[in-house]
């Protein structure tokens, strides 16, 4: 195992990257260097054998704040403003086209992008003390970061707008009924949950998983026909590996596979 200190908390154990936002005092929210940080973990953790997965949380008693205030106490120049809001972007598209698992763990409260950091990972694990505020509104902004097109992308038009337009907070009951998090645990319990998902997962091919996972995020934005073709594609690459190959021989032999990976 091994542990950092910095803005972020990270360690590995047996295949799984466990990030935490270590900013507390500041509700982990999400200045120019924590983006840039957190970027640069994932694309290591992209290209980095030994990491399998993701575990992403917060430290203390948020998940995230999303942008820190102090972002927006200054006049910007509009071009200036869309060029540091698309790194801001960057980082949370950067969790769904990684071709590994990233399961979000939160803790407890999120709004504003914190909020689409967590819509954005392929599972979302959430304590029975999280809280979605979609407050945006009150300081004269919208959920953006695909805080709107994301939103109806994974729930629904209708629902999206009650979450957005409706004006109330969500608790965790809330959020798993509008289907925002996978599932509600006991707060104690919630990091080995989001492990345990991760080592379901791990038992997967893992480029089948990636290409899967690519592809659900794909067809959310294109025509059937396109859709199909695309798994048309992804299929033919995958019928070639050796871990297709091992899992036929594992299926015939009524035994777990052993995926490499290749």
């Amino acid at each position: 195992m091994t542990e950092q200190q910095s803005d972020l908390r990270m360690t590995v154990e047996d295949g799984a990257l466990l990030v935490a936002l270590n900013r507390p005092e500041k509700r982990n929210a999400l200045d120019e260097s924590v983006q840039a940080e957190l970027l640069g973990v994932l694309q290591d953790a992209a290209d980095d054998p030994e990491v399998r997965g993701v575990v992403l949380t917060g430290t203390g008693e948020a998940f995230s704040a999303g942008g820190d205030l102090s972002r927006f106490e200054r006049d910007w120049n509009p071009a200036e403003f869309r060029a540091q809001s698309h790194e801001l972007t960057r980082l949370i598209s950067a969790v769904e086209r990684m071709e590994k698992p990233v399961v979000a763990a939160i803790n407890g409260f999120t709004t504003g992008a914190g909020t689409q950091l967590a819509l954005s990972c392929d599972l979302r694990i959430a304590s029975e003390n999280a809280r979605f505020l979609f407050r945006e509104g009150m300081i004269g902004f919208i959920p953006s970061h695909g805080g709107c097109a994301r939103l109806v992308k994974l729930v629904g038009l209708a629902r999206a707008r009650d979450i957005v337009l409706g004006g109330e907070d969500l608790d965790a009951s809330e959020a798993f009924r509008h289907g925002l998090v996978t599932r509600v645990v006991p707060h104690d319990n919630l990091l080995d949950e989001a492990r345990e998902r991760l080592r379901r997962i791990f038992r997967r091919a893992p480029q089948a998983y990636g290409l899967a996972k690519r592809l659900l995020h794909l067809s959310a934005s294109v025509d059937l026909e396109s859709g199909l073709f695309a798994e048309s594609l992804a299929q033919s690459l995958l019928v070639g590996t050796e871990d297709h190959k091992e899992g036929v021989r594992a299926a015939r032999e009524r035994r777990a596979p052993s995926f490499t990976g290749r």
